[in-house]
């Protein structure tokens, strides 16, 4: 027989039998009846005398498994005693069951018909499921109800509940509990305290229309007893926290999920923003490249140079704000992975292409066809400009040329010593040899006519068809004028048998002015040559060019020193036509015409002579200018290098302080900020002494200059140290950011920190912010880590410990990573579980949602989020248009698709 004395529950005791009195059996009976009721009703049944309609067991047994939920054994269906106590018996050893203690009662009592072991057992039945899982804040199950029912009441006027008799005699207590959760439902403030009957009255029949509370209690019973029974008031209580306790669950679940969906949509809302920012960046590369790849060379040296320009746009003007875009690029990718571990989210995956390694790539790509293409911008000048110099110096020689041919056909073609007489006949004859030996002298020149042909070909002229042309033109006609001579040559030999005399004089002055006028000629181009003495191209460094012009110089002071002699032959040339005048005065011949041996005259002589003379002074003040010019270069070189060689040095100088900043473990992580900040700045305030060697790069290229011997560091170095310093301050800044983060987000102290710092810094051993394998290792046991679980070998735990820190494998451990492992096992965040068991509280313990559900208790735009996100639900018995909760969530921390 198992009796009833006693319902015993870790923190309650709720009496014995002793304590039931006839106050008990007023509102028990009315209170016990109306709460069975309710929970039979659900079954389509119902007791209507509580000592009789248990007797036979069945409905005792049919209530357990209504308020349980669970099956009881098959009853027994007889109608004799025995069948009746079996059946009872089978009740209370499901109580038993459920960890109650009953003393006192057996089955035959409640068989009899006992209503007071009936009521007991009823009142045992309530403790155990309606009021015994009541807990607030850890305290016992009544003191939870009373606690929940003081909170609850706490705000109203005239409502203090202290207990479970007196305090809810005048009915204010029912009715500020209903109009907490339901202001619908009573309009508080109309009550009045001294209407107790009315009051009990309203919450009775708000509570029972409205709530699916059954009345349990007599308003006139409970205002007429001096103290209600504490057992019938705690019983209808409890039915209001049932009813209400749903509704805060739900409220709870859904702030939960509105939490973690909203955790969700700003890391998407980062996500789409990086997608965006390195897709941006990516197609500006792309863009880029096949600019900076084209190596289509302009025919001209003004568009060159037009093209130059436009590459120093692109360096000052939209190169660094890529720069800084590519910066803030890492900086938010590392944010983003932060706010993802920490909200014990999956890492974040770019789309293909757009990891963070790829951007550098595709940079470092960028740069290097950055460097070509400037190579190639200042190879092709320099050819262009020795095109043009190579150009002009054959369109003077062709012109002096062509100039010296002109006519020289036609006269060569004339048959005038068929009829000359003999005087003229020789005067033809000597003319003619001074003829050949003018074109022999003029031969070098055509063959440097020829030789800078070939060399603009060669060097692919952009006009080298035109050049060909005439310079075949010229060939053709040399060849054309040798052929005449050799034919005019053989017509005068012939006839010079004939022609005895010849005037001598004439003779020796056609010979002799002939080569002078050649000589002269020489000396005058050579004089008015101006591109050899601007532009040595050949020359590859200062000192050659400084050389080359030396030579010039001196050559130019011994060509000066040749022109006494020179005046001496011009001097003897004009003695020759002197002694002519004076033979012919003296002997009385009378001179008419010119000299048949030659076109040019003494007055040609005189006159190119004072042309030489003229030019002279002109070439020294060229070469003087030239000289002033490579000395002006000379400065360029030297200013720039007195810059570049303080820049270069404190640049890395700057980085290795960042990297000693970096690596400090002194004061707090704000502080470390500050001082990061405040050098941030310093190092911005200094651009514009990187501005100022910009420009006097600039300079330098204007003036061509290539090299400098006075410094190691060319603008490219600075641009790229510049450059990195910018990107490694930025990175150290964000470091500390985020360990900031991490430390207000997992509870890290100071001091924690600075362990982990200075254990990092230990094992630090190549100063490089990272920690290798083996170190790692050391860094972890040195801090007491134990590196055997209970499960796995320490080579097993400590790869898995790895796989952690270095996701990537490569092969190193960054102070972020270790910071992240260290507190990983602390986190306090949702879980997967945590959300499923939230959106079950939503669907009322349905393993799927309706889009109705969803709406009405969800945050519009939280609902509409995962409206667009679940998938349907599969399954025989949900209506259509159901959602499956328990996916969504398994996604929303990455264990499956979203």
């Amino acid at each position: 027989i198992i009796k009833f004395y006693v319902v015993s529950h870790p923190h309650t005791s709720y009496g014995s039998l002793s304590a039931f009195h006839t106050s008990f059996f007023l509102f028990s009976l009315q209170t016990f009846t109306a709460w069975c009721n309710s929970h039979l009703r659900k079954a389509g049944t119902q007791i209507e005398n509580i000592e009789e309609d248990f007797r036979n067991g069945l409905k005792l047994m049919l209530l357990l498994e209504v308020i349980s939920g669970e099956r009881l054994p098959k009853p027994d269906k007889g109608k004799m005693r025995f069948h009746k106590i079996a059946n009872v018996n089978k009740a209370l050893e499901f109580i038993s069951s459920k960890g109650v203690k009953l003393v006192s009662i057996g089955a035959e009592e409640i068989v009899d018909g006992n209503l007071k072991m009936t009521l007991g057992m009823i009142w045992t039945i309530i403790l155990r499921f309606a009021i015994q899982d009541i807990s607030v804040e850890e305290t016992s199950a009544k003191e939870g109800l009373l606690l929940w029912c003081q909170r609850k009441t706490a705000p109203y006027r005239n409502v203090n509940v202290q207990n479970f008799h007196i305090s809810w005699k005048d009915g204010l207590a029912l009715c500020a509990l209903i109009h907490r959760h339901r202001p619908d439902l009573i309009d508080y403030s109309k009550l009045r305290k001294d209407d107790p009957i009315g009051n009990l009255n309203t919450a009775f029949e708000v509570a029972e229309k409205y709530l699916d509370i059954p009345k349990m209690l007599d308003a006139d019973d409970i205002v007429n007893t001096p103290k209600p029974d504490e057992k019938a008031i705690m019983t209808y209580v409890s039915c209001f926290y049932h009813a209400f306790a749903g509704a805060e669950q739900a409220e709870t679940a859904a702030n939960r999920i509105c939490k973690v969906l909203a955790v969700n949509q700003e890391n998407e809302k980062l996500m789409e923003e990086y997608e965006k920012l390195a897709s941006e960046l990516l197609e500006w590369i792309r863009r880029t490249i096949p600019w900076l790849e084209n190596r289509v060379a302009e025919q001209t040296m003004h568009a060159m140079q037009q093209k130059l320009e436009d590459f120093r746009d692109y360096r000052r003007v939209h190169k660094p704000p890529k720069v800084q875009e590519k910066c803030q690029l890492e900086i938010n990718f590392n944010t983003l992975q932060t706010k993802l571990r920490l909200s014990n989210r999956p890492a974040f995956m770019p789309s293909e292409g757009k990891m963070v390694s790829d951007i550098a790539n595709a940079w470092k790509g960028l740069e290097q066809v950055e460097k070509g293409y400037e190579e190639w911008l200042l190879t092709e000048i320099r050819r262009l400009e020795r095109l043009d110099h190579l150009a002009e110096k054959f369109k003077q020689k062709s012109t002096l040329h062509e100039s010296w041919t002109t006519g020289k056909e036609e006269l060569l073609s004339q048959k005038d010593y068929e009829s000359a007489s003999l005087m003229e006949i020789r005067a033809l004859m000597r003319k003619h040899e001074a003829f050949e030996s003018d074109l022999a002298a003029h031969q070098d020149r055509v063959e440097q006519i020829a030789a800078i042909a070939q060399e603009l070909n060669e060097l692919d002229y952009y006009d080298a068809a035109t050049i060909n042309a005439q310079c075949q033109g010229i060939c053709d006609q040399w060849d054309n004028l040798g052929t005449l001579t050799q034919k005019r040559r053989e017509s005068l030999e012939r006839v010079e048998k004939l022609w005895e005399t010849i005037d001598q004089l004439y003779l020796e002055f056609a010979k002799r002015a002939a080569p002078f006028n050649n000589w002269m000629d020489g000396a005058m181009e050579d004089l008015q040559d101006m591109f050899i003495v601007h532009r040595c191209w050949c020359c590859s460094s200062v000192i050659n060019s400084f050389f080359v012009h030396t030579i010039l110089i001196t050559a130019h002071d011994q060509f000066k020193a040749t022109l006494p002699e020179a005046d001496k032959e011009r001097m003897a040339i004009m003695g020759i036509h002197n002694e002519i005048l004076k033979i012919a005065q003296t002997y009385g011949i009378k001179v008419v015409g010119e000299n048949l041996y030659t076109v040019l005259s003494p007055q040609d002589i005189s006159n190119k002579w004072e042309a030489v003379k003229q030019l002279v002074p002109m070439r020294d003040q060229t070469l003087q200018e030239e000289v002033a010019r490579q000395q002006s270069n000379e400065r360029l070189r030297r200013q720039f290098a007195a810059q570049a060689n303080i820049i270069g040095p404190w640049i890395q100088t700057k980085m290795e302080e960042i990297s000693h900043m970096s690596t400090d473990i002194a004061g707090s992580l704000e502080e470390q900020m500050s001082n990061l900040k405040t050098y941030e700045q310093n190092i911005i305030n200094y651009k514009s002494n990187i501005d100022k060697l910009e420009g006097d790069h600039q300079l330098s290229q204007e003036g061509l200059i290539f090299d400098n011997k006075h410094t190691n560091y060319t603008m490219e170095h600075v641009r790229v140290g510049w450059e990195q310093l910018l990107t490694t301050i930025a990175r150290t800044i964000n470091e500390v950011e985020n360990q900031i983060l991490t430390r207000d987000a997992k509870g890290i102290s100071q001091e924690q920190l600075n362990e982990f710092r200075a254990s990092f810094n230990h094992f630090d051993r190549k100063r490089n912010g990272m920690m290798d394998p083996d170190d790692f290792r050391a860094c972890l046991i040195s801090m007491g880590y134990d590196l055997v679980s209970a499960f796995s070998p320490g080579e097993v735990e400590f790869a898995r410990i790895m796989t952690l820190v270095d996701p990537n494998n490569t092969g190193v451990v960054t102070f972020q990573a270790f910071i992240d492992f260290m507190t990983r096992e602390t986190a306090e965040t949702d879980t997967a579980e945590q959300v499923m068991a939230s959106f079950k509280i939503l669907a009322s313990d349905k393993l799927y949602i309706t889009v109705e559900e969803l709406r009405r208790e969800l945050p519009p735009e939280q609902a509409e989020y995962c409206i667009s996100r679940m998938t349907k639900y599969i399954g025989g018995d949900a209506p259509p248009g159901s959602l499956d909760y328990i996916s969504f969530s398994s996604a929303l921390y990455g264990e499956s698709d979203l």
